[in-house]
């Protein structure tokens, strides 16, 4: 017997359902080996090589003892394989070690014991066993993934998603069940997957050692308890295995997936499309998308019903198995044929379980695409040119171990989707989500540029980037607050009599949590000159220094939040030269910055150059004297004060707070020219 467990072709296990009889094992090449197998251990062999890990491992465990100590490290590594192909991570994690311990010859020891440590969430180890892996097999694309999987996972961990996540325990049982999928517009009965004891059919896999999968059926009572999962009435559910249903918007056709024998002992899974009948659906009929021998599996019907997505090993794919497509040109039409989705999607991985929302959203999942470990869910968003990105759903929807199988409500973010990650009953498990409607406060603070005092009653405008404009005015404590909605820019305005207005730029987009935005702005008075920092001249000379360049375009930002003043641009120097000569070279200052301010679209009406040398001393504010406590607050800093400071390097602080430029209002009722 054997399973389709093992489909994959790279060192992660991948599909948990399709699994279905070998009719003919017969004895395949086991393991090359100069000695002579025990009997059990090639049968052990027999079952392995066809896909039957539950049978082999069993052989394996129980005949170990019967090994050469040369053959037992390649034995102790088949039975970690057994439990890795058949979805047991720690137990793997175990026998790899073992396998290691006697100086095991295969050096994919180290990729899967690195595979087995990451899904078991033990980063650290996981990374120092991809690290040796890369010494044996340098540049192996499977190794930097997983060296990549360790970061992401614990960094997506330390910052989770919204959404909320719960184990469904009434959904589940200790075997492997999964893909809930919605079969009712108003929620209240899924369809899932299960290998359960009450399954139609009486065989069990030799790769799982677990029976058939079929359709159960669980009702709601519309405030979240569902009831325990019955099997699906009607013609469905066979001794063959049956799963992954999906809905057509209506919930009138049924899509799921049957794996069965083909002709010859071939084997292969094909969709079938059943119709509603009273209660449940019935008469299933095999889609003509590809040979028997090939898997197609998985269906995901659009919402207009035009085009069918699934998973198959199809020729021409990119390497394990590819998302593909069919499409028709109206309901009643023959689906044509199968168009692999390209390498926007796949990878040298496996793409499985996709899903398309009501919205068009394609989700799916992937082992190709870096992820948290084994299988992420990921979802197909647009870019600007209209372009697929491929988005990670992150933790807590993905996790270290395989996540896939999701199904999402039309109307809100809620629904369910399948993991084999700890805390579960056992193999796959059923797990609800729901992300919360986010929400986002902007708590925002006016103050005084010059002394911080909190302005009451200033005007503020909120003007978001979906054409939205709220209004509001600080409270006595200079306080506002406003609600903002999701993946929104924004700009706030400020405004008050006497002062020039004030602005901030905010944005939720990309964020996945609630959040208190809090902000401060200041304004500054136009009783008194503004100085502009950081406005830099080589000495004796007034071009203007790249530095300056900062400081320049927060003036032109002044003066386009505030399109009606008039302002006159002051140059200002210290008390070394003569005054003659620094009026000036003050003057040809401040024309290069109104220059600068012209070339940048500024109408030269709006703008005065003045110098003034060093006829108007600085006065300490604040802020200056707090960085240096020598200089006194509301000190001029003329040639007497200058003269008598302790040393030449506070002189120097003196005379650089001297040499500035700023800018006042002249007025405020400019009009521009039509």
């Amino acid at each position: 017997m054997a399973s389709l467990l093992n489909l994959h072709r790279k060192p992660r296990r991948t599909l948990f359902f399709l699994s279905v009889i070998l009719f003919s094992i017969g004895i395949l090449t086991p393991l090359e080996s100069s000695y002579a197998q025990p009997a059990p251990i090639r049968k052990g062999d027999s079952f392995y090589e066809a896909g039957g890990y539950y049978e082999a491992l069993n052989l394996y465990k129980e005949n170990l003892v019967l090994l050469s100590k040369e053959e037992l490290p390649n034995y102790l590594f088949r039975v970690g394989e057994c439990y890795r192909k058949t979805g047991k991570p720690r137990q793997a994690e175990l026998w790899y070690q073992k396998a290691i311990l006697r100086e095991c010859s295969n050096p994919k020891v180290y990729l899967y014991y690195a595979n087995s440590l990451l899904s078991n969430e033990n980063y650290e180890q996981a990374r120092e066993n991809y690290k040796t892996y890369l010494t044996l097999q340098p540049n192996d694309k499977w190794a930097q993934m997983g060296l990549e999987a360790c970061d992401l996972a614990a960094k997506w961990k330390m910052s989770p998603s919204g959404y909320i996540v719960q184990l469904m325990p009434v959904l589940n049982s200790k075997q492997n069940d999964f893909c809930a999928a919605y079969a009712s517009a108003d929620y209240r009965t899924i369809l899932l997957t299960s290998s359960r004891d009450i399954v139609t059919g009486r065989n069990k896999h030799a790769a799982t050692g677990e029976k058939f999968t079929d359709l159960l059926v669980s009702l709601s009572n519309g405030e979240g308890r569902w009831g325990k999962p019955k099997l699906l009435g009607g013609t469905i559910n066979t001794n063959d295995e049956e799963g992954t249903p999906n809905f057509s918007q209506d919930f009138t056709k049924l899509y799921f997936t049957r794996c069965m024998s083909g002709k010859k002992g071939k084997l292969g899974c094909q969709i079938y499309e059943a119709s509603l009948s009273g209660e449940t659906w019935d008469n299933p009929t095999a889609l003509p998308l590809a040979p028997d021998s090939i898997v197609v599996a998985h269906p995901a019907i659009a919402p207009d019903g035009l085009t069918l997505y699934f998973t198959s090993n199809l020729p021409g794919g990119f390497g394990g198995l590819d998302l593909w497509k069919v499409t028709r040109n109206s309901p009643t039409d023959s689906w044509g044929e199968p168009i692999n989705l390209g390498g926007s999607f796949n990878t040298e991985g496996d793409e499985v379980f996709p899903y398309v929302h009501a919205d068009g959203t394609l989700y799916f999942s992937s082992n190709g695409w870096p992820g948290m470990g084994g299988l992420d869910i990921f979802r197909v968003l647009k870019d600007s040119k209209g372009e697929p990105v491929i988005e990670n759903m992150r933790y807590p929807i993905n996790s270290s171990s395989d996540d896939f199988g999701i199904t999402i409500q039309k109307e809100r973010e809620e629904g369910f989707f399948t993991s084999r990650r700890a805390g579960g009953r056992g193999g796959d498990d059923i797990y609800w989500f729901y992300l919360p409607p986010l929400e986002f406060n902007l708590l925002g603070l006016v103050r005084d540029e010059k002394d911080n005092s909190p302005l009451k009653q200033a005007k503020v405008k909120l003007v978001g980037s979906d054409g939205s404009i709220q209004n509001s005015e600080t409270n006595d404590e200079g306080r506002f607050k406003f609600i903002l909605k999701p993946n929104t820019d924004y700009v706030a305005i400020t405004s008050d009599k006497g002062y020039l207005n004030g602005k901030l730029k905010t944005s939720t987009k990309g964020k996945t949590v609630s959040e208190d935005m809090s902000v401060e702005v200041s304004m500054n008075s136009v009783a008194k000159p503004i100085v502009l920092p950081n406005i830099f001249y080589d000495f004796n000379n007034w071009e203007l220094r790249p530095e300056s360049v900062t400081s320049l375009n927060y003036m032109i930002d002044i003066l386009n939040d505030n399109p009606t003043i008039v302002v006159e641009m002051g140059a200002h120097t210290d008390n070394r030269g003569t005054e003659e000569y620094n009026l000036e070279l003050s003057q040809k200052r401040a024309q290069a910055v109104v220059n600068y301010l012209i070339e940048h679209g500024i109408p030269a009406e709006r703008l005065r150059a003045k110098g003034y040398a060093q006829t108007d001393p600085f006065v300490v504010t604040q802020n200056l004297h707090a960085q240096y406590d020598f200089l006194p607050l509301g000190q001029a800093l003329d040639d007497l004060f200058i003269e008598s400071l302790a040393n030449d390097e506070q002189r120097e602080i003196a005379w650089q707070a001297n040499r500035r430029t700023q800018f006042r209002v002249l007025r405020n009722d400019y009009q521009a020219q039509p």
